[in-house]
């Protein structure tokens, strides 16, 4: 009996003492084999990178600098990033590390970068591109490029593929990247799949500079260890927000013209004024100003500054030299200084009603503008009334009235009918005669004229003012 339990218990030993076989191109070779015990004598308990340098230990990818250092803060050469790699390729493949390299040179022969590079080359992960520079300090869009092939699709989940398309189609998060970048979409792969989130707040990549070993550790460490992988906190607005848009940001850029004589240079200049955000336009004229002079100029500039009524001026001022300097200065009446307020107010509600409308559906990426713009004349139309009242110096002369009190007469109401659709994206312009102004639109390639304020004469929503045809507009109101 004794000799049997003998013979029970050295067999069950031996099977303890055997490694359990590695699978093959599995993840669940990814084991942390080894405990970290402070073998790196310059790693700091609350650095950055502790988490991740420990588990670079931990899983069996470095043991550090012969010093007993880790060096968080030194630079990573492109050899040094493609040894990782490697490791992580073998390990996965083999569940040995070192497997997949040893094979690619002669025995007995130390296991040198050039070794790894030709293992990954071998597996398809790089070409050529690298080779002459694994000496070189690694930038981190080098690194990207290594990492992003290094373990198979579908082994690195985009996670967070949502966040990182709608911020980078957005331009406010990892703008330093374009396609023009070179390894862009690799870049892009690390944020996707939860490698990298960036260095700042708006994700900024830094492509060009080099990386440290204490960042290479943090990008190493989330391709094998998943509870270590990032998600952005960034405030990533839909993509078909508005949020942040500006008046400025509505107007085509324009050109500066000294003299302006033609209506088509005036409109120029206006448009310049208005794309930089200013409301004084300085003119130089080579012949003597007269008051005559001045006042075709102050009528020439008002008739195109109305034509953009959804900047909410209204009116124009005048001061001018007998040399031929003129400065008008743009604002609406009875504003006065509070104007710059109003614009922004006006520009915030008309921001919130173009996300709301999308938000509740009402609005769709599958509508034509022809669509869309009739469901902002509806929402003009059942957001207002005409304010009967009003004097020619009332607010209800611009945009602001309409969105703030919900009273307009026809330029307010025109007003924030062209804010909404440029907000769309959609080109549309004011057109006046003498006494009245209304919207054309280009809807789909085709022009139409929309009058939101006789839409809204009645006592429900007449849409034979929703785009008319030129003649039918004439029909209606002359120009």
């Amino acid at each position: 009996m004794k000799t049997r339990i003998l013979s029970l218990f050295l067999a069950f030993s031996l099977l303890l003492t055997v490694p359990a076989l590695a699978a093959a191109d599995s993840t669940e070779n990814f084991i942390r084999s080894k405990t970290y015990d402070s073998q790196f004598s310059d790693l700091a308990a609350d650095s950055v990178f502790y988490e991740n340098i420990v588990a670079l230990y931990e899983y069996g990818l470095s043991v550090g600098k012969t010093d007993g250092t880790f060096g968080p803060q030194d630079s990573v050469t492109v050899g040094q990033i493609v040894i990782f790699s490697a490791r992580i390729r073998s390990l996965y493949r083999t569940g040995d590390a070192e497997a997949g390299p040893t094979a690619y040179g002669a025995d007995g022969q130390p296991l040198t970068a050039s070794r790894y590079l030709r293992y990954l080359q071998a597996e398809g992960i790089l070409g050529t591109e690298l080779d002459g520079s694994l000496s070189s300090p690694a930038t981190r869009g080098q690194v990207a490029h290594v990492l992003a092939g290094t373990l198979p699709a579908g082994v690195l989940p985009a996670v967070n593929d949502a966040i990182v398309t709608q911020g980078y189609a957005s331009r406010k998060f990892i703008s330093d990247v374009t396609e023009y970048t070179d390894y862009y979409r690799d870049i892009l792969f690390l944020y996707r799949t939860g490698i990298s989130v960036g260095s700042d707040a708006t994700g900024s990549y830094l492509p060009d500079q080099p990386i440290t070993r204490g960042a290479a550790a943090a990008m190493l460490t989330r391709m094998v260890d998943p509870s270590l992988r990032v998600t952005p906190s960034w405030k990533v607005a839909p993509l078909w927000s508005a949020v942040d848009t500006t008046m400025a940001d509505l107007v085509a850029a324009g050109a500066y013209m000294a003299a302006p004589s033609t209506d088509e240079e005036m409109d120029a200049c206006v448009r310049y004024m208005l794309a930089s955000g200013q409301n004084t336009l300085t003119l130089q004229y080579s012949a003597p100003i007269t008051a005559i002079s001045a006042r075709k100029v102050m009528e020439q500039a008002l008739s195109i500054i109305k034509s953009y009524c959804e900047q909410c001026y209204n009116t124009v001022s005048c001061s001018y030299t007998v040399n031929g300097t003129i400065t008008l200065t743009f604002s609406a009446a009875s504003a006065g200084n509070a104007l710059s307020g109003y614009r922004e107010e006006t520009m915030a509600s008309a921001i919130a009603v173009h996300d709301a409308l999308w938000e509740s559906g009402q609005i769709t990426p599958d509508m034509t503008e022809y669509e869309k713009a009739r469901v902002y004349y509806t929402w003009i139309c059942d957001n207002c009334v005409y304010d009967y009242g009003a004097s020619d110096t009332s607010l209800s002369h611009i945009a602001y009235n309409l969105f703030q009190n919900g009273t307009a007469v026809c330029d307010g109401y025109t007003g924030a009918y062209n804010l909404l659709l440029k907000l769309e994206g959609i080109s549309c312009t004011a057109l006046s005669n003498t006494g009245h102004i209304w919207t054309v639109a280009t809807l789909d390639g085709t022009q139409y004229h929309i009058d939101t304020t006789w839409g809204d004469s009645g006592t429900s929503i007449d849409y034979r003012y929703f785009a008319m045809t030129p003649s039918q507009s004439w029909n209606y109101h002359s120009w």
